[in-house]
C-alpha cells in the first residue's frame, strides 16, 4: 500500500504526490484548471452544500461536522474503495482549498480512508 496524504491545492505539486484528487465541491479561487495538476476532481465525495454551509469552517463545529460528513460518506463506499484501490498502486494526495489545515473535509476523508479495511 502506498500512502494517502492531504494537501492544500495552493501548495506546489510534487512528484511524490502521486494521484492528485481535488475533493472539494467548489473550484478553488485563484487556481487555473490547467495549473492544478489534477488527476481527478471528485466532487461527489465532497460534503453536501447544506453541510458545507452549516459548518462554514468554524472550528467549534468540527466535531459535529465530522460525524455528519462520515454519515454522508457511507453513501459513497464505491468511490472510497476506488481511492483505496488507486493507493495500492501509487501515492494518493487529497487536495482541498480550506485555509484551516486542521478542520476541513480532507482531514475527515483522510481518516476514513486510512481506517478502512
Amino acid at each position: 500500500m502506498k500512502t494517502i496524504s492531504i494537501k492544500r491545492i495552493y501548495e506546489h505539486a510534487e512528484n511524490d504526490d502521486g494521484y492528485r484528487i481535488l475533493i472539494d465541491k467548489l473550484w478553488p479561487r485563484g487556481i487555473k484548471k490547467e495549473n492544478a495538476a489534477l488527476d481527478e476532481w471528485l466532487k461527489i465525495i465532497a460534503p453536501t452544500d447544506a453541510l458545507r454551509k452549516w459548518f462554514a469552517h468554524k472550528p467549534e463545529l468540527f466535531i459535529e461536522f465530522e460525524k455528519k460528513y462520515k454519515e454522508e460518506l457511507k453513501q459513497h463506499s464505491d468511490e472510497l474503495k476506488r481511492i483505496k484501490q488507486i493507493a495500492t498502486k501509487q501515492n494518493v494526495t487529497l487536495l482541498y482549498a480550506a485555509k484551516d489545515t486542521a478542520h476541513n473535509n480532507a482531514v475527515v476523508l483522510y481518516h476514513v480512508l486510512n481506517n478502512m479495511k
